[in-house]
C-alpha cells in the first residue's frame, strides 16, 4: 500500500483516496493473537450503477471485460477513486464525456487501483468510468478456496462425465477479481451484466433477463438488469447447460435451474420455494422484494450456497431423485437459509462485516422458524439443539463477541458466534417479545432501512418500537458481550416447611447475565408457570407447594443460549419424559438416561423407541444398552416392528442396522423384505445387516444393486466387497474410494487396506498403496501415524502371500510419510 501511495502523491494533487487502512486503526491483543480493529469502510465515491459486458477463454481461463461504472461522491468533494481490482490486466481507464473516453492516470498493485479523475466532483454530481480489463481467476494468488472469484469448471471437456460450467462467488469481496468496483457491503448499485456465450448454453445473472441477441458466430449475448441497487458481494453470473422449471408466487417468476438429467426432480427438490416466499413474506410483512427468484445447482461449488440478489446458488449436492429424497429429511433448511437472506442481507445488507450478524444470524433464524411452520416444533426444538451443540462443542466460541469490530480477517467472522448462536439469540427475542412484537420489529426494520445498510443498534430500536420495551440489556450482553451462561441447577425439598427451593448458579468466567425464564412447577397432575429473572451470578428461588413436587422443570421454554447442568434424579427424568411437552424435555431426559445407565434410565430409552419424533426414536436407538437381558427382551420387538414399519426411512435404518448387530439369522426374512424399499438408507442399512449375520448371502446379493445406487446402499456395496470380495470387484472398489473428498476417503481406508491385503492383482495393490500414501503425505500432521499403522498392515498381508514388490513399496511409502514436512 505505500509504494502505491508514493506512486500516487507523485502524479497530482489527490484530495482523498479510497479504501486507505486509517492511521488510527487500533490493535487490540486477545488471548495472545494480535486483532485488529475494523472500521466500517469509508464512503468516499457511492457506486449508482455498473454496467459489464463479458465474454470468456474457456481455453485460457480469462474473463474479457468492459464496464462502465458510475459513481458520486458520497459527501465530500474529491478528484480520486479507488477501486477493487484483484489480480487483472487493467488495459484501459478513461472518463466518459460528452459520449466520449478521455484516458485517466491510474496506478494499480494488483489489489487495488487508484485512479486520478479529470477534475474535481461534488456530490451533486455523478461520473461515468470506462475501464477495459481482463480477468484471470486462474493465476490469482489466494489461500482461499473461495477467494477466486470466477470458476471455469472443466472448461476443456476434459474431465468425464463433468459438465462445462462458469460461475461466481462474491463473498465476502471476492467479486472483485471478476469486475472492478468497491468491493464492500456497505456499497450498493443497480447492475445490467450482458455475457456473450456459447450459443448453446443457459445463463443466470441478478434480476431479469432484458434481452438475448443471436450473434454470426455461434454465440448469444444474454443481457440481466438488475433495477434495484444491492451490494457487489451479491452479484453473480452462471453459464452451463442447465434446465429451467419455471414456478412462480403471486405471479412473480421462481426458476429451478438444475442439470438436464434432474429436469424431472426439479420441482421435487425445490417446489417447497413458493410456499417459503409466501410465509417469509407474511411473518415480516414485507412481500418478497425482488421481481424474480432463481435456484441453481453447480459443480465443485466452494461454499455451502450463496444468497446472490435473486439468484441463490448452491452445489450439485442439492441435486436429487425422488428416491435420494426419500431420505433427506428436512433437506430444504440450506435453500430456506439463503432465501431468507433475500430479505436480511440482500434488501437490508450489513453495514460491514462486523455486524454481520444482521445477515447471518437472521438466515440461521429463518431455518428455525420454516421448521417450525412446515414440519412442526419438534423438528424446529431439534434444530435448535443442534445448531446450540454445534456452538458450545467449539471451546474458542466463548470468547467471542456476535458484533466483532476486532478480527483479522473478514473470513474469521462467518462462524459458529455469527451463524448458530446469533440465530438462536435472536430465537431468545422472538420469545422473550411475543411473536407479534418480535414480526413487528422485523417490518420496522425492514421498511426503515430498506435497499440499505444497517447495524445491530437499528435492529435494536426497530424491536423497541414495536414491543415499548427497553432491549439495551439485552443486546449489550448478547450482541456486545462474549460468552454464554453456564447455569448449574440444583434443588431441595423441605418436607417440614413444604418448600421447594431451586438454587441456580452461573458458574462460567466472564460477564453475569440477566436471564428471564419460565419455571414449570408439576405436582397433583397440575403443571403451575412462574416467570422469574435471575440477574445474579447465583440466585435461590423458593416456592411453597402442599407436597413435595413430581418435577421442578428450570427453563421450561428451553430456548436458552447457555449450557446447563441440571441436577435432576433419574426418577424425575421419567415423569419428565412423559410429561414435559417439548422435544428438549424428552431429549434432556434421553440424555441423562445414556449417562446415569440406571433402571430409569434404561426406562426412559425404552418409552423413547415409541417417541412420536423420529430423532428421539434414534437417539433412544443408539444409547440402549442391549448387553441387558431384560433390556434387550423389552427392547427387542419394539425395533423389530420399527425395522418392519417406521414412517421415517432414517430410524426405520437405524432399527435394522440395531438388528444386524443382534447377528440372528431368524431376522434374515425382515432383512430381505427390506432390501426392496425405495430408501437407499433401508437398502444399505438392509444389506450391512445381512453381511454381519451371512457374509455369503451378502455376496450374492449385492451385485444386484450396483446398477441404481446412491449414498448408504454404495457405502454397503463397499463394506461388503471389501471384507468379502476378490479381485473381480477392484473396479467398484477403488472408484468409490477415489471418488470421496479427502476426509471422507481417510474414513474408508481401513476397509480398502483390508482389500488390497487381500486381492491376488499386484498392480492394484500397489495403485492402492500409492493413494493411500498419498493421503499420508499430504495429511501427515492429522493422519500420519494412523497411515503408517495401515500401511504396515498391508505389509505384513502381501508378505505372508510373498508380494515381494508390494512389501518393498509399502516401506517405501512409509518411509516417505516419515520425511514429510
Amino acid at each position: 500500500m505505500k509504494k502505491l501511495l508514493t506512486a500516487l502523491l507523485c502524479c497530482a494533487c489527490l484530495a482523498t483516496i479510497d479504501g486507505l487502512t486509517p492511521l488510527s486503526a487500533q490493535e487490540k491483543q486477545t488471548d495472545g493473537i494480535s486483532k485488529i480493529y475494523r472500521e466500517t469502510p469509508a464512503k468516499i465515491n457511492d457506486l449508482v450503477h455498473t454496467k459489464l459486458d463479458v465474454s470468456f477463454d474457456y481455453k485460457k481461463r480469462y474473463l474479457y471485460g468492459k464496464e462502465w461504472i458510475t459513481l458520486k461522491p458520497h459527501f465530500y468533494p474529491t478528484d480520486t477513486l479507488r477501486l477493487d481490482a484483484k489480480g487483472m490486466d487493467l488495459k484501459d481507464i478513461s472518463v466518459i464525456k460528452y459520449g466520449k473516453k478521455l484516458p485517466l492516470k491510474f496506478a494499480y498493485d494488483s489489489l487495488t487501483v487508484a485512479i486520478q479523475l479529470d477534475k474535481v466532483y461534488h456530490n451533486n454530481e455523478t461520473y461515468t468510468i470506462y475501464i477495459d480489463y481482463t480477468a484471470k481467476p486462474n493465476e490469482l494468488k489466494t489461500s482461499r478456496k473461495h477467494g477466486k472469484g470466477l470458476y471455469f469448471i472443466n472448461p476443456d471437456g476434459a474431465e468425464q462425465d463433468k459438465p462445462t460450467q462458469i460461475w461466481t462467488e462474491g463473498e465476502p469481496e471476492s467479486s472483485s477479481a471478476w469486475f472492478p468496483t468497491i468491493d464492500k457491503p456497505n456499497q450498493k448499485t443497480t447492475s445490467e451484466i450482458s455475457m456473450t456465450v456459447p450459443a448453446r448454453y443457459v445463463t443466470l445473472s441478478n434480476g431479469r433477463l432484458a434481452s438475448q441477441k443471436t450473434n454470426s458466430n455461434n454465440t448469444r449475448t444474454d443481457t440481466w438488469k438488475m433495477e434495484w441497487p444491492n451490494a457487489p458481494y451479491l452479484f453473480m453470473m452462471a453459464v452451463g447447460d442447465f434446465s429451467i422449471y419455471h414456478d412462480s408466487w403471486h405471479g412473480k417468476e421462481v426458476s429451478y435451474y438444475v442439470e438436464p438429467k434432474f429436469a424431472p426432480y426439479a420441482k421435487d427438490i425445490f417446489g417447497f420455494t413458493p410456499e417459503a416466499i409466501g410465509f417469509f413474506s407474511k411473518i415480516t410483512g414485507i412481500d418478497y422484494p425482488w421481481n424474480k427468484y432463481a435456484q441453481i445447482t453447480v459443480r465443485d461449488y466452494v461454499s455451502g450456497a450463496m444468497e446472490n440478489t435473486t439468484a441463490m446458488m448452491t452445489g450439485d449436492g442439492a441435486q436429487a431423485t425422488k428416491r435420494e429424497l426419500v431420505d433427506r429429511i428436512h433437506y430444504d433448511f440450506g435453500s430456506i437459509h439463503e432465501l431468507f437472506h433475500q430479505w436480511f442481507g440482500d434488501y437490508v445488507t450489513t453495514e460491514s462485516w462486523s455486524n454481520l450478524t444482521l445477515n447471518e444470524s437472521f438466515a440461521d433464524l429463518g431455518e428455525i422458524l420454516w421448521a417450525e411452520h412446515r414440519y412442526g416444533q419438534d423438528a424446529a426444538d431439534e434444530h435448535i439443539q443442534e445448531g446450540l451443540q454445534g456452538y458450545l462443542n467449539n471451546p474458542q466460541n466463548a470468547a467471542k463477541h456476535l458484533v466483532r469490530f476486532y478480527y483479522n480477517d473478514s473470513q474469521d467472522v462467518f462462524d459458529g458466534v455469527t451463524y448458530q448462536k446469533g440465530g438462536r439469540i435472536l430465537n431468545m427475542l422472538r420469545h422473550y417479545l411475543g411473536n407479534d412484537a418480535f414480526y413487528k420489529g422485523l417490518n420496522i426494520y425492514l421498511k426503515t432501512n430498506a435497499l440499505k445498510n444497517a447495524e445491530a443498534q437499528q435492529l435494536r430500536l426497530a424491536m423497541e418500537d414495536a414491543s415499548g420495551l427497553d432491549l439495551n440489556w439485552f443486546f449489550n450482553q448478547w450482541y456486545y458481550g462474549a460468552g454464554h451462561p453456564v447455569l448449574n441447577i440444583s434443588y431441595k425439598w423441605d418436607q417440614a416447611e413444604k418448600k421447594q427451593t431451586i438454587y441456580l448458579q452461573q458458574t462460567q468466567t466472564g460477564q453475569t447475565f440477566t436471564l428471564p425464564m419460565a419455571i414449570d412447577i408439576y405436582a397433583d397432575s397440575k403443571k403451575t408457570r412462574h416467570q422469574v429473572w435471575m440477574r445474579e451470578k447465583a440466585d435461590t428461588l423458593i416456592f411453597h407447594a402442599d407436597k413435595k413436587p413430581d418435577l421442578v422443570n428450570v427453563e421450561a421454554d428451553k430456548i436458552l443460549v447457555a449450557k446447563k447442568i441440571d441436577n435432576k434424579t433419574p426418577e424425575e427424568y421419567t415423569f419428565q419424559y412423559a410429561n414435559a411437552p417439548l422435544y428438549l424435555d424428552r431429549y434432556e431426559a434421553i440424555d441423562a438416561a445414556t449417562q446415569q445407565k440406571t433402571a430409569a434410565g434404561q426406562q426412559i430409552l425404552l418409552m423413547a423407541l415409541k417417541d412420536k419424533y423420529y430423532g428421539l426414536r434414534l437417539k433412544a436407538m443408539q444409547a440402549l444398552n442391549m448387553d441387558n437381558d431384560t433390556i434387550r427382551i423389552a427392547a427387542y420387538p419394539l425395533i423389530v416392528d420399527m425395522a418392519q414399519k417406521d414412517s421415517v426411512s432414517l430410524s426405520r435404518a437405524q432399527a435394522i442396522v440395531f438388528l444386524g448387530k443382534l447377528k440372528k439369522p431368524a431376522n434374515m426374512g425382515l432383512l430381505k423384505q427390506a432390501l426392496k424399499s425405495d430408501s437407499y438408507a433401508v437398502q444399505g442399512a438392509a444389506l450391512w445387516a445381512i453381511n454381519q449375520i451371512n457374509p455369503t448371502e451378502a455376496m450374492a446379493l449385492a451385485p444386484l444393486y450396483e446398477k441404481d445406487n446412491k449414498d448408504d446402499l454404495t457405502n454397503a456395496l463397499y463394506t461388503v466387497y471389501t471384507a468379502n470380495a476378490g479381485d473381480d470387484k477392484w473396479n467398484f472398489v477403488f472408484h468409490f474410494y477415489m471418488s470421496r473428498f479427502e476426509e471422507s476417503r481417510y474414513k474408508l481406508t481401513e476397509k480398502f487396506a483390508d482389500y488390497i491385503g487381500r486381492i491376488k492383482n499386484q498392480a492394484n495393490v500397489q495403485r492402492g498403496i500409492t493413494e493411500i500414501k498419498k493421503l499420508g503425505v499430504e495429511y501427515k500432521k492429522y493422519v500420519g501415524p494412523k497411515i503408517i499403522g495401515i500401511l504396515t498392515q498391508i505389509k505384513t498381508h502381501r508378505a505372508a502371500m510373498q508380494d515381494t514388490v508390494s512389501v518393498k513399496m509399502a516401506n517405501d511409502a512409509i518411509e516417505e510419510i516419515n520425511r514429510a514436512k
